[in-house]
């Protein structure tokens, strides 16, 4: 058996109410029961402890992630520049047209080799994780 109750509400919170029925296609006194259940039950502090604790798990896994694959980026990127130093000689300082072009074809093979990677979907941080699991295992 319902019980009708009269409740007065503030305007923000029954213009949010209002949206909120419309959006979830419930009534408000529906939304205002579950509401209602939820604030008064005695887990429901517990429950939303819990939920905010699973979020915060995943998100430090999420953040864990980013932080293992900037650190390969940032490795792979240093590994690229020692081994571009190291192996690109210097040209005398008439050459420098010859320097500007050569850089400039350069970096647009660069640029084609990235995105025909980024393309295909293979990642170096799956490359490195896969040779890591098969050089463990």
């Amino acid at each position: 058996m319902k019980v009708q109750t009269k409740v007065f509400l503030s305007r923000d919170l029954s213009l949010a109410l209002d949206a909120a029925a419309r959006r979830m296609k419930r009534s408000k006194s529906e939304i205002t029961q579950a509401a209602l259940a939820s604030y008064l039950s005695p887990d429901g502090d517990e429950a939303a402890e819990a939920a905010v604790s699973r979020r915060l798990d995943r998100m430090t896994r999420e953040m864990e992630r980013l932080a293992r694959d900037v650190t390969i980026s940032n490795e792979a990127v240093a590994l690229f520049v020692k081994a571009w130093l190291t192996a690109t000689p210097s040209l005398a300082s008439g050459d420098q047209r010859a320097q500007n072009i050569k850089g400039q074809e350069r970096y647009a093979g660069f640029l084609e080799a990235l995105s025909r990677r980024l393309s295909s979907g293979r990642l170096l941080r799956t490359e490195v994780l896969s040779e890591a699991e098969a050089d463990a295992g």
